[in-house]
């Protein structure tokens, strides 16, 4: 019986430790972004916005605000998220021209980037 209740306990702090490390993880994230400009619908049902700071995730709740930092050149924006993606393999956000104009990679396409969440 104690040994039963001993390893439940050490099972509960594992997951623990492991939904507070995955939660963490959540928060920032470094990869590829890339931007986006056609004018069509977001998955969050808004209409898109090509001049908007706003971005593309494929997990984040719509209305998260992120700090995307582009890391060939330091500059850093916030954006919004309002639409699922992005869908190429190897990206980890999809930002709006704006957004991409701001962070100066609207030349190449493409660029890696840091992104945190802002509480």
């Amino acid at each position: 019986m104690k040994i039963r209740v001993v390893l439940s306990c050490v099972a509960l702090s594992v997951s623990a430790a492991m939904a507070a490390s995955s939660t963490a993880r959540a928060d920032t994230s470094t990869g590829i972004a890339s931007y986006y400009w056609q004018g069509r619908s977001t998955a969050s049902g808004e209409r898109f916005n090509p001049s908007a700071m706003t971005a593309a995730h494929r997990s984040l709740p719509f209305g998260t605000k992120v700090r995307v930092t582009n890391l060939r050149n330091g500059r850093s924006i916030v954006v919004r998220i309002n639409d699922r993606g992005p869908f190429t393999r190897g990206r980890i956000i999809d930002v709006s021209k704006a957004a991409a104009s701001e962070l100066g990679f609207t030349g190449n396409g493409i660029t890696r980037v840091h992104l945190a969440v802002i509480d």
